[in-house]
């Protein structure tokens, strides 16, 4: 009998639960865009593939439309799909979802700084961070010195490998890390630097790792599973140590600060600090300032390392295509000049190539989450104050009206009848409207220069039949991953 009563109450406490979220969801969504019904405790997971999202958004964006709800915990997400409604999102409403979603990962980071920063400073610290990398790129050494001063750096490298295979990913990663260290800390690191290795390393780690299931599932269900031992642990720890160097660069700066010359990013973030000390609201401390720098260092690192990396899988894949890309490369700037970025208005293909590879990757896909600022009238929906909202990228980027066959590798995506670069509005891979990646205008400086120096100066060389390549994300979630690889890199006789 006290079995059958245990069952019984558990039964009626089941179907309460089941009736008070049934209640709810019914009060609180019936202004909201349709969607699957939620269960109880885990919402919508069911209905969602954790080793592929951004594939699962497209699933039931094909049932209920561009504008649909799922839940995930306790957490209401509105999804976007398509270019008008995403565009909407991003431009038309910039203001009403220009918050930041959170994601528990990066807890660390939550409110301050750039990327992750959803409180009262974030566009205080977002105007302030631009204005000043602009200035930073436009300087007496502007960015592209930097970058081309860095390629001569990451061709050395490459002629010590000697013709031999090799693992891509921190040799490559190098440039960008030290673009990036340079506009932030006046730094430069040895490719074999341990410390270098070790960011990099981390940048990597959780880039890879935050694409994962465990991670997708994590941000979304922490409440439940922050307790639980797991591959989350990893990549807070390193989000720890990352803004660990940071602060500690930050101190280093400060101590030798001159507020009438400003060296580096980071002195020009400190200057701000000790101007705003004398107000009555202090905008900024040691610990904000960090944060931003570790932001901007991880974003300015991995991003643009993994597209490279990714871009040389791809031309390997198609040598017909690195073929062109030479044949441009020796016409235009020739076997000795370091690329310019004037030279990419005379290379149409070079510059439908670098778009193609980052359309084709869809290296963050679903768009970091945004969040409404207050409750808005979105389509003929009230979404509520604090509604995740996630505009997807990948559906403007594998759009099959505005791409044909986007699939498929095709720089033609980006070339008109007369081989003229064409440009589409559908390229968002930067997103854009109040939250548009800061780097935007470095990231596509460095993938043109980066990519035009490595192809004037060697051919590439797979370990394996360039038909056998597999182009395949080793996992996509936050991130596109590519597949781990080795290659030759072989100096060009001329």
């Amino acid at each position: 009998m006290a079995v059958l009563g245990i069952t019984v109450a558990l039964l009626v406490w089941v179907a309460t639960l089941l009736l008070i979220s049934i209640w709810k969801h019914i009060h609180s969504s019936w202004k909201l865009p349709p969607g699957p019904f939620p269960l109880p405790i885990i919402g919508n997971l069911l209905q969602l593939e954790p080793k592929n999202i951004p594939k699962s958004f497209t699933k039931l964006a094909e049932r209920y439309g561009p504008v649909f709800t799922v839940y995930l915990g306790n957490r209401r997400i509105v999804v976007t799909h398509g270019y008008k409604a995403v565009r909407e999102v991003l431009l038309q409403y910039k203001n009403e979802f220009s918050g930041r979603g959170d994601i528990a990962a990066f807890h660390a980071h939550k409110d301050r700084g750039i990327i992750f920063n959803n409180g009262p400073t974030w566009k205080d610290t977002r105007r302030f961070s631009l204005t000043t990398l602009r200035d930073y790129g436009m300087g007496k050494q502007g960015n592209e010195q930097r970058i081309q001063k860095e390629a001569h750096f990451l061709l050395e490298e490459l002629r010590k490998t000697q013709g031999q295979p090799f693992d891509p990913t921190f040799l490559i990663g190098g440039g960008p890390c030290n673009v990036i260290a340079d506009i932030l800390f006046c730094k430069h690191f040895d490719y074999s630097d341990k410390t270098c290795l070790r960011l990099m390393n981390m940048f990597n780690e959780n880039f890879y790792l935050l694409s994962t299931p465990w991670l997708q599932v994590y941000n979304y269900y922490s409440q439940y599973m922050k307790y639980l031992p797991g591959s989350h642990r990893r990549v807070m720890k390193n989000v720890s140590e990352i803004k660990q160097y940071a602060l500690e660069q930050v101190k280093e700066h400060h101590a030798s600060l001159d507020p009438n010359c400003p060296r580096n990013f980071t002195d020009c973030l400190l200057i701000e600090m000790e101007k705003e000390k004398q107000s009555s609201e202090p905008g900024y401390t040691l610990d904000d300032i960090a944060v931003t720098v570790a932001d901007l260092f991880f974003a300015g690192t991995e991003t643009t390392s993994t597209t490279l990396r990714y871009g040389l899988l791809i031309l390997m894949k198609y040598p017909e295509i690195e073929e062109k890309l030479h044949e441009e490369i020796d016409r235009v700037i020739g076997p000795s000049r370091i690329p310019a970025v004037k030279d990419r208005l005379e290379m149409p293909y070079m510059d439908a190539v670098v778009h193609e590879i980052q359309r084709f990757i869809n290296l963050v896909p679903s768009n970091l989450p945004h969040e409404t600022t207050r409750d808005t009238m979105f389509r003929g929906y009230v979404i509520p104050k604090g509604t995740i909202v996630i505009p997807t990228l990948d559906s403007l980027l594998y759009d099959d009206q505005e791409f044909p066959d986007p699939e498929t590798f095709k720089p033609e995506h980006f070339l008109n009848e007369n081989g003229k670069f064409k440009y589409s509005d559908y390229f968002k891979a930067f997103s854009a409207g109040k939250r548009v990646c800061v780097g935007e205008g470095l990231a596509r400086m460095e993938l043109f220069l980066f990519l035009s120096a490595i192809l004037q100066h060697f051919n590439l060389k797979s370990l394996v039949d360039p038909k056998d390549i597999d182009l395949t994300p080793t996992t996509v979630g936050f991130g596109s991953i590519p597949p781990y690889y080795k290659l030759c890199v072989i100096p060009r006789s001329r």
